[in-house]
């Protein structure tokens, strides 16, 4: 309002232009400022390493807004004083001490550290420690989670073993490395190649400030790959893994199927290249407009896929593209999981006969129910066998038998299992100190005992096959230079939780 204008020096359109303008910048403010207001960042304002009573090994604390010591004291308490089934990952302290769940909408007072505020503890457990994350903001918890989740990747990737040992032996790199994963509550770069260049596990050494110098991929839109990486040969290597997961009723029912694949690459490439990968994926084949492929039944339809950071994810939402920059190094570019119904590719049947005069014989058939051209290697057939057995002999048709007493089980190793082919296998034990009944599955009082009767696991792996049938169509590789990459692509199959339950 005391802006004077004069038409003689600005025009009328001039004039409304100027405004325009002006109430779009104030509008797009109050805008900016709203959105920051209500989105829910993670804040932490401190990370607690503490043993399993509690006990401080080595802290950090970033903002300053909390007292440490008290945090610690409330942390030791809860893990001593809450009953273990009543122990949450996530719980609120408020300002007087007492433990309580946060409610919906509640939040630390702006104070954090006076008695009208609280704080929230997120915290897991790794082997003989606890990794805690405090905060007195509305904190984003599953970031929290995340970090300290990747934190203790972090951990092990340059100690081997995280525990209270290692801590204790480390306490210089860990400091090094507190500082420069979260920066005033906020989490940077948790990329251990990345961070191995200027943080490593020898002395302290005087150096010159040019070689002090964080790397520039610390700033750098990629952060998972440095610049001038040079190989005398490009290579990259990509392995499809999956593993099956499945549960077989006595009756052959099978009760639960399931497939984890993972997509494993190793990346020997100069320069920075960019890498799309083409996969036989039913929606990218629907979104492109090849509906005759999705439905041919040479498509798969993933579910649950989870990304590395180094792939776009807007080209991927946008037409199922998987474009992306590798790290240098062995990464896992993608996970994913099919929720289907797959029959057993080995299949184990299993005929227990107890005999009179303390005597138990087992009859093992095996049977490879995949294609003939593929081979199964190192197969471990694990079968239960009651505890007091003794006096063990085998004969097989093909394979190794071993009776493991310490696991009460037998082993029947098979080095190659082709597809198509059947096996038997017969075992005899003794049974000195029970009867017929009780290897029968009766015990002593007449009920049924089948505790030794676990299900049958069986351990194998199976290269150039998957039982999805994934496929990758192409894997190109572009680069400023031009040069010439050399891929390598190779399918496995391996077991997951897979197992047969006995009749």
């Amino acid at each position: 309002s005391r802006l004077q204008f004069s038409s003689q020096y600005f025009p009328r359109f001039t004039i409304r232009r100027f405004f325009r303008v002006e109430a779009f910048r104030l509008h797009l403010y109050h805008t900016v400022v709203s959105v920051l207001h209500n989105t829910i960042i993670m804040v932490a304002s401190a990370i607690l390493i503490t043993d399993l009573t509690g006990k401080p090994l080595i802290s950090r604390n970033y903002r300053g807004d909390i007292p440490l010591s008290s945090a610690a004291e409330k942390f030791a308490s809860y893990l001593l004083e809450a009953e273990e089934e009543a122990k949450k990952p996530v719980f609120y302290v408020d300002g007087n001490g007492e433990f309580g769940a946060l409610k919906r909408g509640e939040e630390g007072s702006e104070e954090c550290g006076g008695v009208p505020g609280g704080e929230t503890f997120v915290y897991v457990q790794h082997n003989n420690l606890y990794l805690c994350g405090v905060t007195c903001k509305n904190s984003n918890v599953a970031l929290i989670l995340t970090y300290l989740y990747q934190l203790t990747a972090l951990f092990q990737d340059y100690f081997t073993t995280l525990n209270e040992e290692s801590i204790r032996d480390n306490f210089v790199i860990i400091y090094e490395l507190l500082d420069e994963t979260m920066d005033h509550g906020l989490p940077q770069s948790l990329d251990s190649t990345i961070l191995r260049q200027f943080i490593t596990q020898e002395g302290n050494r005087m150096a010159d400030d040019s070689k002090s110098k964080p790397p520039v991929a610390l700033t750098n839109a990629v952060s998972w790959r440095a610049e001038g990486i040079k190989h005398k040969k490009n290579e990259i290597f990509l392995d499809v893994v999956e593993k099956l997961n499945l549960l077989v009723a006595a009756n052959g029912t099978v009760l639960h199927s399931e497939i984890n694949g993972a997509v494993k690459m190793k990346s020997f490439l100069s320069g920075m290249p960019e890498l799309k990968l083409g996969l036989n994926d039913k929606l990218m084949f629907e979104a492109t407009g090849r509906s005759n492929q999705a439905r041919s039944g040479k498509s798969v339809e993933l579910e649950d896929i989870k990304f590395h950071q180094c792939v776009r994810l807007a080209r991927f939402e946008n037409d199922r593209t998987i474009s992306f920059i590798p790290p240098d190094g062995e990464f896992d570019l993608m996970t994913y999981r099919l929720d289907t119904h797959v029959k057993p590719l080995i299949w184990v049947e299993a005929v227990v006969e107890p005999h009179r005069g303390s005597r138990i014989e087992y009859m093992i058939k095996t049977r490879s129910q995949f294609k003939s051209r593929s081979v199964a290697n190192n197969v471990e057939i694990s079968i239960p066998v009651p505890p007091d057995v003794d006096s063990p002999s085998f004969k097989s048709s093909v394979g190794n038998v071993t009776y493991l007493p310490d696991k009460d089980c037998v082993v029947w190793t098979i080095k190659q299992f082709h597809g198509g082919r059947e096996y038997l296998m017969r075992a005899h034990f003794g049974l000195p100190s029970i009867s017929r009944e009780e290897a029968d599955g009766k015990d002593r009082s007449g009920g049924m005992d089948t505790s030794w009767k676990k299900p049958i696991g069986v351990k194998f792996e199976i290269p150039y096959f998957t039982v999805s049938g994934i496929q990758v169509r192409y894997l190109k590789i572009i680069e400023r230079s031009g040069y010439q990459a050399l891929p390598w692509v190779r399918y496995i199959t391996a077991n997951g939780d897979y197992q047969l339950r006995m009749a």
